[in-house]
């Protein structure tokens, strides 16, 4: 059996870590080298993944200042040693059937990519993020590998994140990727990106949710802070660059629809702090990209009456 590697990035989670740890050691599919990598926790992340390790030798922990998540990822991909890499965020958890699933799914297509649906967990409920519009069986191309994240309000259940995927380690050992070490926020989005766009991937995927994406109430995701949310104005300017570059000039139109979007974030953060300077900045990128947003929104009209409220009109 092909050795599977999953990075677990790790960073005062002793509350999760636990569950996450648990439900990876229990995948169907036993052939897995665990790398967790302990980004200075202050709490007994650290700890708790050293007696994981004690009891389950396939579990690595390296324990590393901190130095934000792309770093801790980075730890991964500098030490793993097999032949295919998944990820999974250390307050989220797997059904114990994934790998098999995913590992299956890209031997019978022959492709380097296998992609599943997820789920998105609160305390309180667990949704199935499910797609609009049907995903073929087949091998999905290139193009579609690319589109399907931009796609979000049609392809819910597919995104562009790096943990519901497993890839070959070919992809990223032959062209050297890594995560953007200056992008705090949604470096996943452009890592996910230039894996698929350097490497011209095809790929396969299954509607059946595997992954459990934990929405707590201390997530990033729910973080006003500005330095964050301007961090994923930079991951779309990179991901139109990467299309540009590459020959997908005539999607990159995706990327900037959703940069119009998140300037937009950052303009009501800015409204309810009172900072004109960066209302007045964000209002400028949005009537840059405002045609963008429209032709990405067409079907749904009903999100330009909030993006005009942030320009005033």
């Amino acid at each position: 059996m092909d050795k599977i590697s999953v990075i677990v990035p790790v960073y005062n989670v002793e509350s999760y870590v636990r569950r996450c740890l648990d439900s990876v050691i229990s995948q169907t599919y036993s052939n897995l080298e665990i790398i967790c990598v302990d980004d200075g926790s202050t709490d007994n992340s650290g700890r708790i993944c050293d007696e994981y390790a004690a009891k389950d030798e396939r579990i690595r922990v390296f324990h590393k200042q901190n130095g934000g998540l792309s770093s801790a990822l980075n730890v991964g991909l500098d030490n793993f040693t097999g032949d295919y890499i998944g990820f999974a965020d250390s307050d989220d958890w797997l059904e114990h059937d994934m790998y098999n699933v995913l590992y299956r799914a890209l031997k019978e297509k022959y492709v380097p990519i296998s992609v599943a649906g997820y789920y998105k967990d609160t305390d309180s409920e667990s949704i199935i993020m499910s797609n609009s519009i049907q995903i073929p069986d087949g091998i999905i191309s290139t193009r579609e590998l690319l589109l399907y994240p931009l796609k979000r309000d049609h392809y819910m259940g597919y995104c562009g994140y790096v943990w519901n995927k497993l890839y070959s380690a070919n992809l990223v050992k032959s062209k050297e990727i890594s995560f953007e070490n200056e992008i705090k926020y949604g470096m996943d989005i452009v890592f996910y990106t230039t894996v698929v766009i350097s490497n011209k991937c095809t790929g396969v995927y299954t509607d059946k949710p595997l992954y459990h994406y934990y929405q707590r109430d201390t997530a990033i995701t729910k973080s006003k802070s500005m330095d964050i949310k301007k961090d994923i104005l930079k991951v779309y300017k990179r991901v139109e660059e990467l299309l540009n570059t590459h020959g997908y000039t005539d999607l990159s139109f995706w990327a900037r629809g959703f940069y119009c979007y998140h300037a937009s974030v950052i303009a009501n953060i800015a409204k309810e702090n009172n900072d004109e300077e960066i209302l007045s900045l964000m209002q400028a990128e949005i009537r840059e990209h405002i045609d963008d947003y429209i032709e990405t929104n067409r079907e749904f009209p009903e999100k330009f009456e909030s993006m005009y409220g942030v320009l005033n009109l």
